[in-house]
């Protein structure tokens, strides 16, 4: 029998699987889900939920690794990933972002089976996991079908395909690529059932609440270009969570940033699944940065200094903020400035030219020194958004966000940019709309579930 469902999971259902379809008494050596507390022990383990994507890092335009040395320390994968190659893993290798997103499906599925009639919970406990489970599935298919499916067009997305849609914990159902209109309408359909049982802010951030549903509501709103629901959700989530940290006070103390349980920004915390080190920044983010901005002061550094750290050095500069006092974490969820971002771009988009760039500057003015800070202003709505752009290009460089945006920016003809890239010598270019946008499916899965067909090359 083929491996399915199982090889994206690698196994995990040997260890979560319930086996009381089949007797009424639990197995010995088998811990079952039985209880409400077995769920909200599932839906706490961090380690399987709170993990996103890390090879859209390496593909964005904010990203640029020129020196030798750095070059050659990259392994195959990753070099595929870099280059935007016809394949990144070869027949025996594994697609980390792809079997990361399906264990948090698979887990959220069995959370979402069980939960509503387990045992010893209250109902108000029980209506709760399920949201979070609803969310956390919600914000993994956004990711998948981004990665791996076409951009969303409003034309074509009931044909595109998308990913495998599962939403039961079945090992072995099949493997067929749903459209990408259906996965949009799941996440949708996800999403709104879960926020009337949600609290309106959870007490962590590695749990759903309504703000965090509000801010996926919007990031998949702005990738269908549905530009009002889009700023309607990013109003909504800004509404019940809206701080900023004020960068001027860490300017000479980075290392005292609240990580990220405690930071004030972020909205749902997720993580990337391996922090590269040292992401190299492109020349032209550089440039656009400038030296008094304090995201530049405190976030970057020269690959000199990470002797000792990371060897070799290299030359150039690099995105250091997942380094600075969480241990290598790089959080790339859902934040405030994200959805400050997101509303100003839809304002931009719709004509209004002040209320976006205010927007715009509420959030620089917390990214520098009093004396470096000057208000950007716009001519007009385009010259708004492209300010709001490079803006949300600074705010996030080095976190692998930067890949989706000028993914979806494709269908604007004037963000749409031809990339070129140097690897090793060889020149590499990425068109718009180029098929190479589309992350292509490993092999070994296709070995295993011939249904699951290749994205085009």
């Amino acid at each position: 029998m083929k491996n399915r469902y199982s090889i994206i999971l690698l196994a995990l259902a040997i260890t979560l699987a319930s086996c009381r379809k089949y007797v009424e008494i639990d197995q010995l050596s088998i811990r079952t889900l039985k209880y409400t507390s077995d769920f909200r022990n599932t839906m706490n383990n961090n380690t399987v939920l709170e993990g996103t994507f890390s090879y859209p890092i390496l593909s964005g335009d904010d990203t640029e690794i020129t020196d030798a040395t750095r070059q050659n320390s990259l392994g195959d994968i990753l070099s595929n990933v870099y280059t935007w190659a016809p394949k990144y893993t070869s027949e025996s290798q594994s697609d980390g972002d792809w079997e990361k997103q399906y264990k948090t499906i698979y887990v959220c599925n069995q959370v979402l089976e069980g939960v509503l009639t387990s045992q010893n919970g209250t109902e108000a406990e029980k209506q709760k996991i399920y949201a979070e489970a609803l969310v956390h599935r919600a914000y993994a298919y956004l990711i998948l079908v981004n990665m791996y499916g076409k951009q969303y067009n409003g034309a074509t997305a009931a044909t595109d395909l998308g990913v495998p849609l599962l939403t039961t914990p079945n090992l072995y159902t099949k493997l067929n690529r749903a459209p990408v209109a259906e996965i949009y309408t799941q996440i949708l359909k996800d999403l709104r059932t879960s926020v009337s049982r949600l609290p309106a802010i959870a007490d962590y951030n590695v749990r759903p609440a309504k703000v965090s549903a509000y801010a996926i509501f919007a990031k998949t709103y702005l990738n269908m270009r549905d530009f009002n629901n889009a700023a309607l959700y990013a109003d909504s989530a800004l509404s019940l969570q809206s701080g900023l940290l004020d960068l001027k006070t860490y300017e000479n103390a980075a290392g005292t940033i609240p990580v990220r349980l405690s930071n004030p920004e972020i909205i749902f915390s997720k993580i990337a699944n391996v922090a590269l080190p040292a992401i190299s920044i492109s020349s032209d983010l550089l440039a656009s940065l400038g030296t008094t901005d304090l995201r530049y002061k405190l976030f970057t550094d020269v690959g000199s200094r990470f002797r000792g750290q990371f060897s070799p050095s290299f030359t150039g500069r690099a995105s250091i903020k997942y380094m600075i006092n969480e241990n290598n974490i790089l959080n790339n969820g859902p934040t405030v400035p994200e959805m400050m971002l997101i509303k100003a771009e839809c304002l931009a988009r719709a004509g209004n030219t002040a209320d976006a760039m205010a927007l715009v500057n509420n959030l620089r003015i917390k990214r520098f020194t009093a004396a470096n800070y000057t208000p950007l202003t716009a001519a007009n709505a385009s010259d708004a958004l492209r300010m709001v752009i490079e803006e949300k290009r600074r705010e996030f460089f080095g976190t692998g966000m930067r890949w989706f945006d000028q993914k979806r920016l494709n269908l604007d003809s004037d963000f749409a940019l031809t990339k070129n890239r140097n690897f090793k010598g060889v020149d590499y270019t990425l068109q718009p709309n180029s098929n190479s946008y589309l992350y292509p499916i490993g092999d070994k899965y296709i070995i295993l579930n011939p249904e699951l067909e290749q994205n085009p090359r």
